[in-house]
């Protein structure tokens, strides 16, 4: 067997693993890191394990396999007004999504494991924060 060709294929398959590894890594980091926002779908996965009301609107926290997700919505939506949502798990900095939005502010979600969770959201000049909760 001609000892070109069969480097060449080596040197693909090499290519190809380093790729695949490189591709699983990225979606390991964004799975299993400190934390990732979600998509813009205004919606959490996991089950409603607390709801936030305050004048403007609410804040619902959910809860899955270890993951924290919340996303705060207006009571009134329609103009774009300032919105935020942040969740930090306990010893880490809080992940925040904030800017003008009409409906709704998040999904943020992370990775918290059995560490408690501070959740804050506002909309507009009133807020609402959990202090340290699902403990």
């Amino acid at each position: 067997m001609d000892s070109g060709a069969t480097g060449r294929r080596l040197r693909g398959r090499l290519a190809l693993a380093a790729a695949v590894l490189a591709v699983s890594g990225a979606l390991t980091l964004t799975a299993t890191g400190t934390a990732q926002a979600a998509g813009s779908s205004g919606a959490c996965a996991g089950r409603v394990v607390k709801t936030l009301p305050f004048k403007t609107g609410v804040t619902r926290v959910y809860q899955r396999n270890g993951y924290v997700c919340a996303v705060t919505v207006a009571k009134d939506p329609g103009a774009a007004r300032t919105m935020s949502v942040s969740v930090q798990a306990r010893g880490n900095r809080p992940v925040v999504d904030s800017g003008r939005y009409r409906y709704h502010a998040g999904p943020v979600t992370v990775h918290a494991g059995h560490r408690c969770v501070w959740i804050r959201g506002a909309v507009g000049r009133y807020s609402v924060s959990s202090g340290w909760t699902l403990c």
